[in-house]
């Protein structure tokens, strides 16, 4: 399956983290899929790739310039990327995408994506150092 995009990016950046698919009680007045809950699985793909990174409790920080290029729609399967850009002493930016494969098609856009920074805490919740091995 080739995805379809309106740039030159042509298929998803980074590892596929979390799929879920858009339900009715996700919509807003007019049927489409609100942008919180594609935010927030954003969120929880970051979280996922940051914990992995961090060997532990991550928190979200910080999300960069998000912009929603497409609706999503019931029925929509939602496919979140990840991938690590940069690694600080206690935090991480991670790069995360979010497509739609289009209901009874086999089509495959962006929706939308943006950059999230999580810091690794420890157990009583203070910023801790991130382990720069792969994970």
């Amino acid at each position: 399956m080739s995805p379809a995009t309106d740039g030159p990016e042509e298929a998803p950046r980074g590892t596929l983290t979390v799929r879920t698919i858009a339900m009715p009680g996700d919509t807003n007045a007019n049927g489409d899929i609100f942008g919180g809950w594609v935010m927030s699985r954003m969120d929880q793909a970051g979280g996922i790739a940051g914990v992995d990174q961090a060997q532990g409790r991550v928190v979200t920080i910080a999300v960069e310039a998000m912009t929603f290029i497409r609706p999503v729609k019931v029925g929509d399967v939602l496919s979140v990327y990840t991938e690590i850009e940069s690694i600080g002493r206690t935090s991480m930016k991670i790069h995360v995408e979010a497509w739609a494969k289009r209901f009874r098609t086999t089509l495959h856009e962006k929706v939308t994506d943006a950059t999230f920074t999580f810091v690794a805490i420890d157990e009583e919740g203070r910023p801790r150092p991130v382990p720069r091995g792969s994970a």
